[in-house]
């Protein structure tokens, strides 16, 4: 079974076996956006427990 390439970009594995993710809305049109938004929106999250599976369907190889 193939990995989703968009998947294998925006998702990786942590060593306990959640699933990081990085925020959006950081790319552009940042100039109305306040300055402890963008700064929030740097650090990386982790997936909510429902999305876990279909996420692992797209990171076969994980």
């Amino acid at each position: 079974m193939k990995t989703n390439s968009g998947a294998k970009k925006r998702f990786s594995l942590t060593g306990t076996g959640k699933i990081k993710r990085n925020h959006a809305y950081k790319s552009h049109i940042l100039t109305k956006k306040s300055t402890k938004r963008k700064r929030n929106l740097t650090y990386s999250g982790l997936v909510d427990k429902a999305d876990h599976k279909n996420i692992k369907l797209l990171l076969p190889g994980k």
